[in-house]
């Protein structure tokens, strides 16, 4: 015997849909949805295609995070390459769960914070200090006084 469903959700889809939001902007002209989640095969072809110059490659991953087609229809509206690293930033924001503004977005690509750690810019924009690197290029220091050389003349052969 099975257990009663409680009401809710038929599906996994119509639950999905709901707790996604399906919220949608207006971009160039073109409505679209505003990315939840990162897709699974975004990642991976990013990954894949993360050397590639070629506009169908770029195409094939807006229509991962964005629907089909939509670069076509930016470009035909017009859509400059700032205008398109600001939404790639925005929607991987959001799709990141990050509520980024367009202005934002625009702020990141301009500043040249767009693929850096999420939480830098907000950092910098905070007033927190940057972590240094411990390869900042700097001189080492010595860490101690004594020798580390060995006084062995001849290997162990």
């Amino acid at each position: 015997m099975s257990p009663a469903r409680k009401p809710g959700h038929e599906t996994w889809d119509a639950f999905w849909a709901e707790v996604s939001g399906g919220r949608t902007e207006v971009i160039r002209g073109v409505e679209v949805r505003v990315p939840t989640d990162v897709p699974m095969a975004l990642e991976q072809r990013v990954e894949e295609l993360k050397d590639s110059d070629d506009q169908d490659d770029l195409a094939e991953l807006l229509a991962l995070l964005f629907g089909k087609d939509v670069l076509a229809e930016w470009m035909a509206n017009g859509m400059g390459l700032v205008e398109l690293q600001t939404v790639l930033t925005w929607g991987m924001a959001q799709a990141g769960g990050r509520d980024l503004s367009f202005a934002e977005a625009l702020d990141m690509v301009r500043s040249g914070e767009v693929g850096k750690a999420p939480n830098r810019a907000a950092r910098r924009k905070a007033g927190a200090p940057a972590k240094r690197s411990a390869a900042g290029g700097g001189r080492s220091k010595r860490t101690t006084g004594a020798s580390t050389a060995t006084s062995r003349r001849t290997s162990r052969a």
